[in-house]
C-alpha cells in the first residue's frame, strides 16, 4: 500500500473534518514531545536507564526480577485505593490525546482509528489477534530467558483479595489504552500530519513501544518491537485501533491473572525464584 493511500485512511494522518485546520508544525512537534513526556515516553527513558543498571551490576541480568504489578500499602484498603487511583491518573495522558484529536463532525475520535460502526467485527478480530500474537510472544519471553538476555518478569505480587482480579484487569486495560492509543492512533495521526512516510511511522512507533519494555531485558525490546510493526502494519492498513486495544488486553491479563496458575503448573519455566 502507497503512503498516498495510507493518508487516506481513518486515524492514520491527514483526515480532518471541515474547518479544523492542522495546528502548525512547530506546535505539533511541541505536542508529540509533551504528550510523550508525559506518558510512554518518560517511561522509555526510564527504561533504558533501568536497563543501563542492570547491566551495570554484578548479578547476571538473567538472574534479576522485574516485577510489573507491586503491592503500593500493606492496608488491603489502602492498597486498593492506591491501585486504582494508580489506573485514573496513568490514563490522563490518554484523555488529553482524545481531547488534542477529537473532531468536531462524528466520527469523533475517527483520527484515532475508533468510532462504533463494527463492534463485533473490532472485538472478534482482536481475539484472533491476542491468539496469533500470545504464542510466539511467550516463545520470545522463554527465548530470552535461555539466552539469559531477559530478567525474570514477575507479573503481581498481589496479595489474594476480593479486588485483586478485577484490579489486575484494571491494569490490563489501562496498558492497553496506554499504548495502543498514544504508542499507535496519537502517534501515527500527528506524525503523518508531519509529513512522516508509513514505514518510518510504523518503524518509529515499534522502536519506541520496545524501549519502554526494555527494562524486562532484550529479549522484550525485541519482541514488543515485532510486535509493534505487526500492530503499525495493521493499523496503516485497515484503520482500525479497537482491534488493538482489545487484543492487548486480552494478552495482558492472561499474563496478570494466568501467572499464579502457571508458575505453579510449570516451575521449570519460571524458574526457582518463582
Amino acid at each position: 500500500m502507497s503512503d498516498a493511500t495510507s493518508r487516506s485512511r481513518p486515524g492514520v494522518t491527514g483526515d480532518l473534518g471541515p474547518g479544523e485546520p492542522l495546528p502548525s508544525r512547530g506546535r505539533m512537534r511541541a505536542e508529540v514531545a509533551i504528550v510523550l513526556g508525559l506518558s510512554l515516553g518518560a517511561s522509555a527513558v526510564y527504561s533504558i536507564v533501568s536497563i543501563v543498571n542492570r547491566l551495570t551490576r554484578t548479578e547476571a541480568l538473567a538472574d534479576q526480577k522485574a516485577t510489573l504489578n507491586n503491592s503500593l500499602s500493606e492496608r488491603p484498603a489502602f492498597d486498593l485505593v492506591y491501585q486504582v487511583l494508580g489506573v485514573v491518573f496513568d490514563l490522563m495522558p490518554v484523555a488529553l490525546v482524545v481531547f488534542l484529536l477529537w473532531r468536531s463532525a462524528a466520527p469523533r475520535l475517527g483520527r484515532l482509528g475508533i468510532d462504533a460502526t463494527r463492534p463485533w467485527h473490532d472485538g472478534l478480530g482482536g481475539v484472533a489477534l491476542a491468539a496469533a500474537i500470545g504464542i510466539p510472544g511467550i516463545g520470545v519471553y522463554l527465548g530470552g530467558r535461555a539466552l539469559g538476555i531477559s530478567v525474570d518478569v514477575v507479573p503481581t505480587n498481589l496479595d489474594a483479595y476480593w479486588w485483586t482480579v478485577p484490579v489486575l484487569l484494571l491494569s490490563a486495560m489501562r496498558a492497553a489504552l496506554t499504548e495502543e492509543v498514544i504508542v499507535v492512533g496519537y502517534l501515527f495521526a500527528r506524525l503523518g500530519d508531519l509529513g512522516w512516510g508509513r514505514w518510518k511511522i510504523i518503524v518509529g512507533s515499534a522502536l519506541l513501544r520496545g524501549s519502554y519494555h526494555l527494562y524486562q531485558g532484550f529479549g522484550a525490546f525485541i519482541g514488543n518491537v515485532a510486535m509493534g510493526i505487526v500492530f503499525g502494519w495493521l493499523y496503516t492498513r485497515f484503520g482500525r485501533l479497537v482491534p488493538l486495544i482489545v487484543a492487548h488486553f486480552l494478552l495482558d491479563a492472561a499474563i496478570f491473572i494466568g501467572y499464579p496458575w502457571a508458575a505453579a503448573t510449570f516451575p521449570m519455566l519460571f524458574g526457582p525464584s518463582v
